[in-house]
């Protein structure tokens, strides 16, 4: 039977123009062993749950495409955007961009500027590290900025404060480029096979003098020394309107990048879902309840699904919880929301309303334009 099969070229993994049904002498991979090789959720940057834009960002969080975290720490003001703006023929259509709007041209010594993306142990186990059958890992992505020169890409081990810092090169400026960085194996330090953060992918942006004043450590995992983790970085917080975008992030075990793993738009949401949930808009259903007492309506709402751990809740102003209840009676508006006995899969929320009825049975929409409901589990 004929399998559609990939040669290694040298440099890539490249399709077989024709399926064939002989491949002695060849290097090859089928096809499902190129499935859920990327270690890297939503690299693509096609899910953005909480919006495609947030401005004046000066602190560290999660603020627009799934899964990338931002970390500043006193080095500047950016606005994190997704743009609809990808390499031309890649495939990429969507990718994420920094731009500075306050500049920090002379960073403290403790400034840090990084797009972080942390992994599950549970999901490493793969890369047998802390044996001596440990792997090498290798990151692949694209990359543009106005602001040529070097910059760092890090893996960080959070289980056993191991880390290794490779540098890659912009060469032109507003440009589309691929790079690909090969870290080596490490077999001190197994990650923790749970669901915590176990790896880090720091690509990093700027840093001050702590972490940049001593020798990269490029050349194999070690304790992690902060002046040893972003030696050369150049400082994208410079100038106002420095910018930096990058799409396709694939991390993956062995020595070579592989093509990108695209995959179908809902399979990225699911995965994303797992950190976060999101309900929003008027008019949205929440959950059915009763109230619990003559102010407090009481609901458990039911996950989309399993989440990493039990969530947090973040809501707009005012909790966004519109109260329907009884016969006659009107529609409540929260003033404030509590929540309870959160598990990975349910979590049990209490609208404070008006007074009405207690043991009214209610059902509860999220209210308000632009009104939203955050369930976060993130690492």
């Amino acid at each position: 039977m004929a399998k559609q099969a990939y040669v290694y070229s040298g440099t890539d993994w490249v399709p077989l123009a024709s399926e064939v049904t002989n491949l002695s002498g060849y290097q090859t991979k089928a096809l499902n062993q190129f499935a859920n090789r990327n270690l890297v959720i939503n690299g693509a940057m096609q899910v953005a749950q909480r919006g495609t834009s947030t401005a004046g960002i000066t602190t560290e969080g999660y603020y627009t495409s799934d899964r990338m975290l931002f970390n500043v720490l006193t080095q500047g003001t950016w606005t994190q955007s997704v743009e609809n703006d990808g390499p031309t023929g890649s495939g990429f259509v969507k990718s994420l961009k920094m731009l500075c709007t306050t500049a920090d041209a002379s960073p403290a010594a403790g400034d840090t500027l990084t797009l972080i993306h942390r992994i599950e142990g549970q999901n490493l186990q793969s890369i047998k590290k802390g044996t001596s059958a440990a792997e090498q890992l290798t990151v692949s992505f694209w990359v543009k900025s106005n602001v040529t020169g070097t910059y760092i890409v890090e893996l960080g081990d959070a289980d056993n404060t191991r880390q290794v810092s490779k540098s890659y090169t912009i060469n032109a400026s507003a440009t589309w480029e691929k790079k690909t960085i090969t870290f080596p194996a490490d077999t001190t330090g197994a990650f923790d096979n749970d669901n915590g953060s176990s790896l880090s992918l720091l690509l990093w942006l700027g840093a001050g003098s702590d972490r940049t004043s001593g020798t990269l450590n490029s050349s194999s995992w070690n304790t992690t020394t902060n002046a040893n983790r972003v030696v050369g970085q150049v400082n994208l917080a410079a100038a106002t309107n420095n910018y930096w975008q990058v799409t396709g992030i694939q991390l993956e075990v062995g020595d070579t990048a592989t093509p990108f793993e695209f995959k179908p738009y809902a399979q990225d949401l699911l995965e994303c879902m797992r950190y976060l949930q999101v309900w929003k808009d008027d008019n949205k259903s929440l959950y059915s309840g009763h109230y619990w007492s003559t102010t407090e309506s009481a609901g458990t709402l039911p996950l989309k699904i399993q989440m990493r751990s039990a969530p947090t809740l973040t809501a707009s102003s005012g909790g966004a919880i519109k109260t329907y209840t009884g016969v006659g009676q009107a529609q409540r508006i929260s003033s404030s929301i509590n929540t309870d006995a959160a598990s990975d899969m349910s979590i049990d929320i209490f609208a404070i309303t008006s007074s009405t009825t207690a043991g009214n049975a209610t059902f509860n929409r999220v209210y308000g334009a632009g009104a939203y409901l955050w369930l976060v589990s993130e690492l």
